[in-house]
């Protein structure tokens, strides 16, 4: 995988990118729909290539490992295969989604004993078979297994995790370089900064990833609580510190306000949950702010859902039909709804791209930043 820095723009430390990958080329900054157990919740996959325009999707290690397991997987000839996508694919380790099991885990140096969401089942993560898993789905890039912190976490707390991470992530490296991808194109590894709300634990972090001189690096354990100033704060810290030529990713973050302000400081790739999550319960966001579709005043409004926006769904369906959707419960509505709201986030950042090369992104982004915030 290689990385060429396009460009960045005055006043700002906004990027454009290409990252090259062996299914294709993502023009960054990037924003990659969350496919967690092998498909982007109610959105075919035709609809991801042709309407939503989606460049990269993401796959996550532990629900994947949990259904359909590794031999279907592999036998499938890995996730590509498996689910139909030929573009690139970004694995998350399952870390959060581990930690996030409260009392169904144990954390241990060796790793994390947890028990299945879906019967109980008992099963270990290590840094090492979470490797193999992420080789076994064939993901492009794959991430290290490291501990989500919440945001309130203490310093010590903090400190020690931080530690077990640096830990995990050496073994995790070795056995990366110790196995071969199985399906003949080769894979890369993104180290995950940690470090909570403390500066000096995310410098010691960044610090300890750039040995390792790998193909992109991550940030992690942020939007989990702490306020969106620290957020923005450990972010500056995080990319003053990182390779220049190597792309940033923050991962789970966030709202299109959240995303922008993070291009402004240095990141090229995002993932999050929330377009489809929200759209989902009925939250749309448009280039005007945000709809709740369920409320009453859209009862009777038969005008598109953003009418200066570039989703395919505001050429066929009005507010007041999607609200009838939505409403009644219609699996069409939240379908409608998921794409549109996917729709959105790639053009927030495809136009951000296109302000960042033609040195207007600043003045933009400000402007657009007030608008996303409204509540229609």
């Amino acid at each position: 995988m290689t990385f060429e820095l396009t460009t960045t723009c005055e006043g700002s430390e906004a990027r454009a990118g290409a990252l090259e990958t062996a299914h294709g080329t993502v023009l960054t900054p990037v924003f990659m729909p969350v496919g967690t157990a092998g498909s982007v919740k109610g959105i075919h996959i035709r609809d991801l290539k042709e309407d939503i325009k989606a460049q990269i999707i993401l796959g996550n290690t532990y629900h994947l490992y949990l259904r359909p397991g590794l031999k279907v997987l592999q036998d499938a000839g890995g996730l590509h295969r498996f689910n139909g996508w030929d573009g690139p694919i970004l694995t998350d380790s399952g870390g959060f989604q581990v930690f996030s099991l409260g009392d169904l885990r144990k954390l241990s140096e060796e790793g994390v004993r947890f028990q299945s969401h879906i019967d109980g089942s008992y099963h270990l993560f290590t840094p090492e078979n979470v490797m193999d898993t992420q080789r076994v789905i064939g993901a492009d890039i794959m991430m290290a297994f490291d501990e989500c912190t919440p945001g309130d976490a203490g310093f010590d707390y903090a400190r020690k995790s931080l530690e077990l991470t640096q830990r995990w992530l050496d073994r995790c490296h070795r056995r990366f370089h110790e196995t071969s991808p199985l399906y003949g194109y080769p894979q890369s590894l993104f180290p995950i900064v940690q470090g909570a709300t403390f500066p000096e634990l995310r410098r010691k972090s960044v610090e300890h990833v750039k040995t390792l001189d790998a193909d992109g690096y991550a940030i992690g354990g942020l939007a989990v609580g702490e306020p969106e100033k620290v957020m923005y704060e450990m972010i500056e810290v995080v990319n003053a510190g990182l390779p220049v030529h190597r792309p940033r990713y923050l991962m789970g973050v966030g709202t299109p306000v959240n995303i922008l302000e993070a291009i402004d400081r240095g990141v090229d790739m995002f993932d999050c949950v929330m377009p489809t999550r929200n759209g989902r319960n009925g939250m749309l966001f448009t280039s005007g702010g945000i709809i709740n579709i369920r409320n009453n005043k859209w009862m009777n409004d038969h005008s598109p859902v953003d009418p200066h926006g570039t989703s395919f769904v505001d050429h066929q369906y009005s507010k007041a039909y999607l609200r009838h959707l939505v409403i009644s419960g219609e699996m069409l509505g939240a379908q409608i709804a998921s794409q549109h709201n996917l729709a959105f986030y790639l053009w927030l950042v495809t136009e951000a791209r296109r302000q960042i090369l033609a040195g207007t992104f600043p003045a933009w982004k400000n402007e657009m930043a007030h608008r996303l915030k409204h509540r229609l």
